[in-house]
């Protein structure tokens, strides 16, 4: 579903970021904070930094010890949110569990939270005033509106109720006029619900929880799931990625859906970027990017 799609943003944000250094010599910043060594997220942030270098930013890596301290965490952040060469600051989640991820996320000056998830941004996100939106929603809203143009009246169903996926994902589908479930693993009949939906959003974090006989025929299925499972057929100890629908028989079914991996996330990242843009020019007082926010 719509692959073109993350290139085509990173491209649109590689432009204007051209534009912000000839016509207004700024360059925007992003800076994203790795406390410890888990493999996943170090793969996560090379990425981000290798495509941040990209589209002409200015990229900044902060790699902290996992014994770092929550003083020391902190003081890096309000580092970076008086750094007015840094527009945009990531902290890389999960945190050792030594760390309060609440404590560490409000620390974040809301205007250069691209993740979204400062208790501010959400609220001003939940009552439909001006905010940073979460990448991977943003990134999930783009692909439905570049798949069926115009979102009104359209039923979905979001499986899942995380702060970080579900909860902004509904509140940017009901902008866009959308009748919106929250359905999540206790919702009575679950089945049901979903094959009501014109528009199913899986992000519940169980692998294939979602079978094909769920699936309305021509539904578009995005697929936010990233779960390990044992995968035999590679070998003894092998595994591989899934999302929260089964694939196959999903695909059988549904009018358009995302795969895992490559689908979901390199929108996510897209995105990041995109946002990172739109605080460069909120923070200069400069026309914020058209097609780049919701």
């Amino acid at each position: 579903m719509v692959k073109h799609l993350p290139a085509r943003v990173r491209g649109q944000v590689a432009e204007h970021v051209v534009r912000l250094k000839a016509e207004h010599a700024i360059i925007p910043g992003l800076a994203v904070v790795l406390v410890g060594e888990d493999p996943a997220s170090q793969v996560y942030v090379r990425s981000k930094g290798k495509l941040t270098v990209e589209v002409g930013m200015h990229s900044v890596e902060h790699k902290l010890d996992v014994d770092t301290s929550e003083a020391d965490l902190l003081a890096v952040i309000d580092q970076l949110n008086a750094d007015a060469a840094i527009h945009g600051i990531l902290v890389q989640l999960p945190l050792p569990n030594h760390l309060n991820e609440d404590l560490v996320i409000s620390s974040i000056s809301p205007a250069k939270d691209v993740d979204g998830f400062h208790i501010s941004n959400v609220g001003l996100l939940g009552t439909g005033q001006k905010s940073m939106v979460p990448c991977t929603p943003l990134g999930c809203l783009m692909m439905l509106r570049d798949h069926f143009g115009s979102l009104s009246g359209c039923d979905a169903v979001v499986i899942g109720r995380s702060n970080i996926v579900g909860k902004p994902m509904a509140q940017l589908l009901l902008g866009d006029s959308c009748t919106v479930t929250i359905a999540h693993s206790r919702t009575k009949d679950l089945a049901d619900v979903v094959r009501r939906a014109d528009i199913v959003v899986a992000a519940v974090g169980r692998a294939e929880m979602v079978p094909g006989d769920w699936i309305k025929p021509g539904a578009v299925v995005i697929d936010v799931g990233i779960n390990r499972i044992p995968a035999p057929e590679k070998g003894e100890g092998k595994m591989k990625l899934v999302g929260d629908v089964d694939y196959a028989t999903c695909a059988e079914v549904a009018g358009a859906i995302t795969p895992v991996p490559g689908g979901v996330g390199p929108m996510t990242i897209a995105c990041l970027l995109a946002n990172t843009l739109t605080a460069t020019c909120r923070a200069n007082g400069l026309p914020e990017p058209e097609g780049l926010t919701s």
